[in-house]
């Protein structure tokens, strides 16, 4: 394991704990992070030599699915098995103290007191997209420090979450029985990025019927990897059945990534889009913070006066505020 030379002492001492796996250090390190603290780069460029070693899956659907039922009847498998788990798993925010409020945690207690498991909730602070806005880095936070298997549970708002797909190798879409009329929205999104389906809850009425309509979806959509199929799985966490069989085919699913170059290529492309993501959050916090303030208003009279249209505007105005942001360089300019 290795860290820049570079790194302050500080810095360089929770680098070294992190890798050494201490889970005060992890939370330490994730808490920074989402905070923004002063040296939240250089940890992470301090632990981005040792990425890559996690199998990283997402888990999404809509509300009530089941999700941290099923993240956690897995968990308790994969820790059986000798193997270690890092868990985030994303809240709905209070748009005024942009807390964690639903408390996965609450429902993952019991792995959470087994040494192999580091469970950590995290909120989206009002971000669409099911995610928080630094889960990423906190992803990488859990990768470097050594655990096998990393799950990201996003937050089920009814809504279709692509971001998910941007930081994990493999993507689990739960669906229950009486999610029929959400096969839809499936078609809509999320068939673009799941590569397992599970239908929860299978002991219930309608479930044979629920996971046949899935397979048809499956069979007619295009799923970007053309050499993957995937499957349609039951399971009834109450009862732990269907959970081995899901392991195994995540297990099938990053074995099939494994060969070809298909690894690589996806984490390319997810890290990709990551950096187009979060180019997009820091040029929004700039303009929040200094380019819309004030100055503004003879702009919005203009536009109200009917001299210029909301787009004229918008566009000088982002174009005044990138060349104040560059010192006045041109653009295209190469000095």
């Amino acid at each position: 394991m290795t860290r820049p030379a570079a790194a302050s002492a500080d810095t360089g001492s929770l680098v070294d704990r992190v890798l050494a796996r201490d889970r005060t250090a992890v939370a330490r390190a994730i808490s920074l992070i989402e905070r923004g603290d002063a040296g939240a780069g250089e940890l992470l460029r301090g632990l981005r030599r040792n990425l890559g070693r996690a199998h990283r899956i997402g888990i999404t659907g809509p509300p009530g699915v089941g999700k941290s039922s099923l993240v956690s009847a897995l968990g308790a498998m994969i820790v059986g098995q000798g193997k270690s788990i890092g868990v985030l798993a994303i809240d709905p925010s209070s748009q005024f103290t942009h807390g964690a409020v639903l408390g996965d945690r609450v429902r993952m207690a019991e792995l959470d007191r087994a040494g192999e498991i580091f469970i950590r909730s995290m909120a989206t602070r009002g971000q669409s997209g099911g995610l928080g806005p630094r889960t990423d880095a906190a992803a990488d936070v859990l990768d470097a420090a050594g655990y096998e298997w990393l799950f990201i549970e996003s937050v089920g708002v009814g809504q279709v979450e692509l971001d998910i797909r941007n930081l994990v190798d493999t993507t689990l879409v739960a669906l229950v029985p009486e999610s029929g009329d959400q096969v839809q929205a499936i078609k809509a999104g999320l068939m673009e990025i799941a590569d397992v389906y599970v239908v929860n809850k299978c002991d219930r009425p309608g479930a044979g019927a629920m996971v046949a309509a899935v397979q048809s979806s499956v069979a007619l959509q295009h799923h970007p990897d053309p050499a993957w199929l995937p499957r349609v799985m039951g399971a009834a966490v109450i009862n732990n059945e269907g959970i081995a069989e899901i392991l195994t085919e995540l297990e099938r699913h990053r074995q099939h990534l494994s060969t070809a170059g298909r690894l690589l290529q996806g984490r390319r492309l997810g890290m990709t889009a990551r950096l187009r993501k979060r180019m997009e959050q820091q040029l929004a916090a700039r303009l929040r913070d200094g380019g819309a303030g004030p100055e503004l208003e003879p702009a919005v009279d203009r536009i109200l006066a009917g001299e210029e249209s909301l787009e004229q505007v918008s566009e000088r105005c982002l174009s005044e505020w990138m060349e104040k942001l560059t010192g006045g360089t041109p653009r295209g300019s190469k000095t």
